[in-house]
């Protein structure tokens, strides 16, 4: 394999290389592939690729450099970017995750996707997904299941867990992913990453799925990826029935910003009785311990009430279905078919009331921000990343009209809540096992308040130095 990236950068700092020449852009393609040739087979996390195409893409780059102003040209050119299997590339298929699905290539790209080509990364590959994505493993019928790098006999979460087992081994240096129930946050705390949960609205969507829940964005190594990439993806969409309100100023500025210091409320303790891993409490403790030392407050306090939340939601998630075209629902996995059947055994009336009920719960929920603390500390997940496969076992298995499982609720109980009020959350890579597997705490800040959170996050990167972790090794 190439020597060219023997520590694998950033993307920021990867498109950096590539801007002053240092690599060109099929080099780097070139290298991906390598990568990906040597490290997917034991991860299985890149499902499909076309290296022709992409070398065809990196060539037109390379054209442009020669070119360029190095002022007007865009944040991550050149730099090589897996997509979801769950998101629509023109020219390229789509399968979902699902036998039910054909590979016919798609006639039209999602937003996202153009957003992320104007960024100037090179598209290439798609990552696996669980079918249809509203569990939070990544495995499937299709693809089969997708191995955490760090320890290969662990999931690396989901529904983003290709993307982020991608980024975690080695093979890209950012991934898109999106996140409706903590698809995003999940996945970065399992594979040692930054996973930033946008707020709704905040980058375009052709619709809104899950009521806005469900947001697109990347899992990276490290929270200037995240800030840069945010920027080059966010709205307004003048087409787009909601857009959360800009930002007065970009969202990079917050890497240099001095937050106050803040009411920080931490919570240790799970709803629904669940109990809290003891590797999960610490990571939350580095976390609290790091934030007091710059002068935040910290507040033991518990998980605003999310007992009413459960049930509407679900309804929410299952009717997310009818946004996939073209399936074959008999072929689709016996939880889907499942969701499927709960869905349609609501009636519209039924679903206006189950968002109804959420957002009055949600006022209350998001209320407490601002007036009783500033931002919110939580474990990224209750429990360490369980055994690859061993959700999906249980899931076929089960004769429950849901795709939940004791599982799925315990991967997924701190994180959901924020995708239906549409706060922004990210999950950090704050700390790591003695047997060498991460562990994320999550931070939740006030509506639209991404600068803000990105700014705390960014104080605890300068603090922990996350990113200096080598690659695993396997």
């Amino acid at each position: 394999m190439s020597e060219l990236f023997a520590h694998m950068p950033t993307a920021s700092t990867l498109a950096e290389l590539i801007r002053s020449r240092e690599v060109s852009p099929l080099e780097v393609l070139n290298d991906t592939a390598e990568r990906i040739e040597a490290r997917n087979p034991q991860v299985n996390a890149v499902v499909w690729s076309d290296i022709e195409e992409a070398r065809r893409r990196a060539i037109v780059i390379e054209e442009r450099l020669v070119r360029a102003d190095d002022e007007a040209e865009p944040a991550f050119l050149g730099v090589p970017l897996p997509i979801k299997d769950l998101t629509e590339v023109k020219g390229w298929p789509a399968t979902y995750g699902s036998n039910a699905v054909s590979d016919a290539p798609k006639e039209e790209s999602e937003l996202v996707v153009e957003a992320l080509e104007r960024s100037g990364v090179l598209l290439f590959g798609r990552t696996n997904a669980p079918e249809f994505g509203p569990i939070p493993v990544t495995e499937n019928s299709r693809y089969g299941v997708t191995r955490n790098p760090w320890d290969l006999s662990l999931t690396p979460g989901g529904s983003s867990g290709g993307a982020a087992a991608a980024v975690a081994a080695g093979m890209f240096t950012i991934a898109h992913g999106n996140d409706g129930g903590g698809s995003i946050r999940i996945p970065a705390s399992c594979c040692g990453l930054v996973g930033l949960k946008v707020a709704r609205g905040r980058i375009p969507s052709r619709n809104f799925s899950w009521e806005g829940g469900s947001v697109e964005g990347v899992l990276c190594r490290d929270v200037t990826d995240a800030a840069r990439m945010l920027d080059a993806l966010a709205g307004p969409d003048p087409l787009q029935w909601y857009n959360a309100p800009p930002p007065e100023i970009p969202f990079v500025s917050a890497l240099t910003m001095e937050p106050k210091p803040l009411r920080v409320a931490m919570v240790t303790t799970a709803p629904f009785g669940l109990s809290v891993d003891a590797e999960c409490l610490r990571a939350v403790a580095i976390t609290a311990e790091t934030l007091e030392s710059f002068g935040h407050i910290i507040t033991p306090t518990e998980l605003p009430n999310v007992d009413d939340f459960l049930a509407p939601f679900l309804n929410v998630v299952n009717t997310g279905l009818a946004g996939y075209r073209e399936v074959d629902w008999s072929r689709t996995e016996s939880h889907i078919q499942r969701n499927r059947e709960a869905a349609l055994a609501v009636s519209s009336l039924s679903y206006v009331q189950s968002v109804a009920d959420l957002q009055r719960w949600s006022r209350g929920f998001v209320a407490q921000w601002g007036s009783e603390f500033d931002i919110l500390l939580t474990p990224t997940m209750s429990i360490l990343p369980p055994r690859a496969g061993a959700v999906l076992e249980e899931l076929s298995a089960s004769g429950e009209m849901s795709s939940s499982s004791l599982t799925v609720l315990q991967m997924a109980v701190f994180t959901a809540a924020f995708n239906m009020t549409g706060q922004p959350a990210i999950s950090l890579p704050v700390h790591v096992t003695d047997t060498g597997v991460p562990v994320g705490a999550q931070l939740v800040s006030k509506p639209w308040d991404e600068l803000g959170l990105l700014a705390v996050a960014a104080q605890l990167e300068d603090a922990l130095a996350w990113p200096a972790r080598p690659l695993p090794s396997f």
